[in-house]
């Protein structure tokens, strides 16, 4: 573990206490106060881990952790907000998507590949975010070359022979331009053309850039997880042997801004650091969610495609117990990711999971269902509450939503009646109440704005009556 790592992991320590997490999560999940505190524990245990000295550190694994409970009640949600709340990789993946080894479909390598590619992306933004001022001014430097250059130089000869025309297809060239009147440079000189550029007086002048661009066509690679994998390096091996081509680009000076600040900031971050910090945080930091755990649960012998169920459960134990898994950027180990299973376990229950995969996941919670109080502290109390985001979203046109306690009340009593007449979604119901709910506002509001309009219990009731009285519709709105 580096020097930078640890100090980072102190002060997360000092800031992330377990009671801490749980009011973070407080802030955008309702209730499930005991599967809150169980991911507290798991990431506070964590954070003590890389702290330990060598000669234990590598002793100590992860509690995985099983989430038992309905679809809709916070499963996903609560790992999505335990990862952004740590910046830890994660990655989401279902169950029975990766079949028995023989089988067609993705093997179970795969969601260590695809938590890798998450790692990726995450250091990568991060060492832009970084370097970002330092190539929005090279980037500023070249565009004011540019504007300079304007005007200044010979236009393009055109194309006068089959041989000159031949040439420019295979080089990609793009038709040249007729020859126009030569533009004067701007007036007052490099420092006054920075200062409007800097204004973004300029941005919607042309100019032209160069662009840099790969010549090497991808092509796609079909067959299993692993054919998918060599795939990928067949590909980036055989690209670096293409020298990348620059082309000339007439572009608005707002959208070169764009471009070539990405092209300078590809330039000042390393690829080889970016790779090595990100496989240390994912073997240290990643969290990989299993969903769907119960679909792959039962162990009696069937024909059909319930034959490989067994077969998957023991392709996901050596990931889960710790192993070594090949990725395009190196070897990346899995003894000390933190694996979040989870699963409504209807039909089956978890001790129907073979007994060496069931001990690969000690902490199990429970979930509860959402009821009509649930849905009412979901609508209101979070930070991005349903109500918060059709307001401020109608509020751009000019349309102002005031919703009354009563009509709050009342929403969550039709999402809860629905819910048990109909199939339980639990706070996904909320969604397709509230879509139906503001369909004519919604629909309306660039024509009625400005205006207000005050959702009561009554107006709930006039909108959402033929779904209430109508299973059959009510189907059909999930």
């Amino acid at each position: 573990m580096t020097t930078r790592t640890h100090l980072s992991t102190t002060k997360q320590l000092e800031e992330l206490t377990p009671r801490r997490i749980v009011e973070e999560l407080d802030r955008y999940i309702v209730g499930q106060a005991a599967a809150k505190k169980s991911v507290a524990i798991a990431l506070r245990n964590r954070m003590r881990r890389q702290l330990l000295g060598e000669d234990i550190r590598d002793e100590v694994i992860p509690k995985n952790i099983l989430l038992i409970g309905p679809t809709g009640v916070g499963k996903t949600e609560i790992a999505r907000r335990l990862a952004r709340l740590v910046r830890a990789p994660l990655v989401k993946v279902e169950a029975t998507k990766f079949t028995e080894v023989g089988y067609v479909g993705r093997d179970v390598d795969a969601m260590v590949r695809d938590l890798m590619e998450a790692a990726i992306r995450m250091v990568r933004s991060e060492k832009v975010q970084a370097v970002r001022e330092q190539a929005e001014r090279r980037a500023a430097e070249r565009i004011l070359d540019s504007l300079q250059r304007r005007g200044s130089a010979r236009p393009p000869s055109r194309l006068h022979s089959v041989g000159e025309a031949m040439a420019a297809l295979l080089q990609q060239r793009p038709p040249e331009p007729e020859p126009e009147e030569e533009e004067q440079p701007e007036e007052g000189g490099r420092a006054e053309l920075k200062q409007r550029l800097l204004a973004g007086e300029l941005d919607r002048e042309m100019v032209q850039i160069e662009v840099e661009e790969s010549r090497f066509l991808t092509f796609p690679i079909f067959g299993a997880g692993g054919m998918e994998e060599l795939g990928m390096n067949l590909q980036d091996m055989l690209g670096g042997m293409f020298p990348k081509q620059r082309r000339r680009r007439s572009v608005t000076v707002a959208e070169a801004r764009r471009i070539l600040v990405d092209q300078e900031a590809e330039r000042l971050i390393d690829m080889q650091q970016v790779t090595g910090e990100a496989i240390e945080r994912a073997e240290q930091s990643g969290i990989i969610f299993i969903d769907e755990m119960d679909k792959i649960a039962g162990r009696e012998r069937t024909v059909g495609p319930d034959v490989s169920r067994e077969g998957v459960q023991r392709d996901l134990l050596p990931i889960v117990e710790g192993s070594t898994v090949m990725t395009k950027y190196g070897p990346v180990q899995t003894n000390h990711m933190l694996f979040i299973a989870a699963g409504a376990f209807h039909a089956t229950k978890p001790s129907d999971m073979i007994p060496e995969l069931q001990g690969r996941f000690p902490l199990r919670v429970e979930l509860e269902a959402l009821g009509e109080a649930e849905f009412v502290r979901i609508l209101t109390e979070p930070q991005n509450s349903l109500i918060r985001q059709y307001t401020a979203l109608l509020e751009t046109e000019g349309v102002k939503l005031e919703f009354t306690q009563e009509g709050i009340a009342e929403i969550a009593r039709i999402a809860a009646q629905v819910n048990e007449q109909t199939e339980n979604i639990g706070a996904r119901r909320l969604h397709t109440i509230m879509e139906r709910l503001l369909e004519e506002v919604s629909f309306e509001a660039s024509d009625m704005a400005p205006a207000s309009v005050t959702i009561t219990a009554q107006y709930v009731r006039d909108r959402l009556a033929d779904v209430v009285k109508n299973l059959d519709l009510a189907r059909y709105i999930l």
